[in-house]
């Protein structure tokens, strides 16, 4: 029993990761932009989205560590941001169409969990829960206003021009830290940020689900 919800957990949260970097692609294709479109990426065939490692190594890890967080990464859908339509606030609309969809996800799934609670079908509340409390971890962590997070994107993209160009510079001096950088937000996260930040996600959890 351990293993299969070991697995679902997985497939869960690997479905969830990939359908909220689809809906990046979709939303820059909307607004003028095909390179996602272009590239194959509109797909939900996870071959086309999986990194090896923030897909699959450490999500794993870290259901079977048993740690209440949970984390991980495709690769990211390509979009040209010189192509939207809108400029001013195309990419900020690109950035936060994943955590939106993560969002409705959250929505959905609690409503048919509370709804499967009240016919009295346990298993199925449960498995739908897990769906909510994933996604609603995914759409919070992606909020953080850190690049390459979805928060930090959004936060530049609305700025003024000149406050957005030191933003984008600071954006890539990190990104030359390549995965170092991640590993020292990830730690500094860990031990300063983790506890509040998952009592924030339990507490909307049991809102949500009515625990």
């Amino acid at each position: 029993m351990e293993s299969d919800l070991f697995i679902f957990t997985i497939l869960v949260l690997l479905l969830s990761i990939i359908v909220h970097e689809i809906a990046h692609g979709y939303a820059a294709n909307a607004l003028g932009d095909p390179t996602a479109k272009l590239a194959g990426r509109l797909t939900l065939n996870p071959i086309r989205h999986i990194d090896p490692l923030g897909s699959i190594v450490i999500p794993g890890i870290l259901v079977l560590s048993g740690t209440s967080f949970l984390f991980g990464w495709a690769k990211p859908v390509p979009y040209n941001p010189y192509n939207l339509k809108n400029q001013r606030w195309g990419e900020a609309v690109v950035s936060i169409a994943g955590v939106a969809t993560n969002f409705l996800l959250v929505i959905l799934f609690a409503l048919f969990a509370r709804g499967a609670a009240a016919m009295g079908a346990e298993e199925f509340a449960s498995l739908a829960a897990l769906v909510v409390l994933v996604n609603l971890f995914l759409g919070m962590f992606n909020l953080i206003p850190f690049p390459p997070l979805d928060g930090y994107t959004f936060l530049r993209s609305i700025l003024p021009a000149r406050r957005a160009m030191a933003f984008r510079g600071f954006e890539e001096r990190l990104m030359r830290g390549g995965f170092l950088t991640l590993i020292v937000f990830l730690l500094v996260f860990s031990f300063f940020l983790a506890r509040p930040f998952i009592q924030l996600v339990l507490w909307i959890f049991n809102l949500l689900i009515g625990g």
